[in-house]
C-alpha cells in the first residue's frame, strides 16, 4: 500500500483498512514544533499496524522524532513556508526505512560535537544524531546534510554487552528532554 499526501490530508488514513504486509508513505509537514508529536505518533501507529519492526518500535520512534525535530528546528529554522518531507517504507517482519528531508542549507555531520565529551555532558542540545545512531541499525546523511536516512531491521537480535550499554546510555540521555520533545524510556 502506498500513501502520498500532506500530513494533514493523510491523518484520517488511520481509519482505513490496511491491505498487505507492506506500507510506503510519502508525506510532508509544515515546520511547526507542535506538529512533531502528532506526526510521529501517527506514523508509529501505522508501523505498529503493519508490524514493521515488531518489538522495536520505541527505537524507531526515538530516531524518527529526533530526525523530524532536527529538520524543523535546525534545518528549516522554524520557517513556516518550508516543509519537511518524510518517506517511510516498511514491510512486516523485514524492517523500516525512513528518509527525512528539510529545505535548509544542510550541515556536515562530521563537525557535530561529541555529546559524550566532558565539556558537552551538561549541554541541553546536541544529542539527537547520537541518539539516532544508538537507536537504529543505520543512520546516514545525504544531500549535504539536508536528508537523513534511518534503517531498522526487524527480528530478534542477540543482545551484546555493547548494545546493553548503548540502551543504558540512551535511557540516561532522554530523561532530560528539551521543549517540544517528549521523553521516552527505552528498556
Amino acid at each position: 500500500m502506498i500513501w502520498v499526501g500532506s500530513f494533514q490530508s493523510l491523518r484520517s488514513a488511520l481509519h482505513e483498512r490496511r491491505f498487505g504486509d507492506a506500507l510506503e508513505v510519502h508525506t510532508w509537514l509544515r515546520s511547526e514544533i507542535n506538529l512533531i508529536s502528532p506526526f510521529v505518533d501517527w506514523l508509529m501507529i501505522l508501523m505498529v499496524q503493519f508490524r514493521c519492526v515488531d518489538g522495536k518500535e520505541e527505537f524507531v520512534e526515538l530516531a524518527l522524532r529526533e530526525a523530524v525535530s532536527n529538520a524543523i528546528i535546525h534545518g528549516n529554522r522554524l520557517e513556516l513556508h518550508k516543509l519537511v518531507h518524510v518517506r517511510s517504507c516498511c514491510e512486516s517482519g523485514v524492517g523500516a526505512f525512513i528518509a527525512v528531508r528539510d529545505q535548509g542549507h544542510g550541515f556536515d555531520p562530521d563537525t557535530v560535537p561529541n555529546p559524550l565529551a566532558v565539556e558537552n555532558l551538561l549541554a541541553e542540545h546536541g544529542r539527537g544524531i547520537h541518539l539516532m545512531k544508538m537507536a537504529v541499525d543505520e543512520v546516514s546523511f545525504q544531500r549535504g546534510g539536508r536528508e537523513v536516512h534511518i534503517r531498522k531491521k526487524s527480528g530478534n537480535e542477540q543482545e551484546t554487552p555493547v548494545r546493553r550499554i548503548q540502551k543504558q546510555m540512551t535511557r540516561r540521555l532522554v530523561r532530560r528532554p528539551w521543549p517540544g520533545v517528549r521523553a521516552v524510556e527505552l528498556g
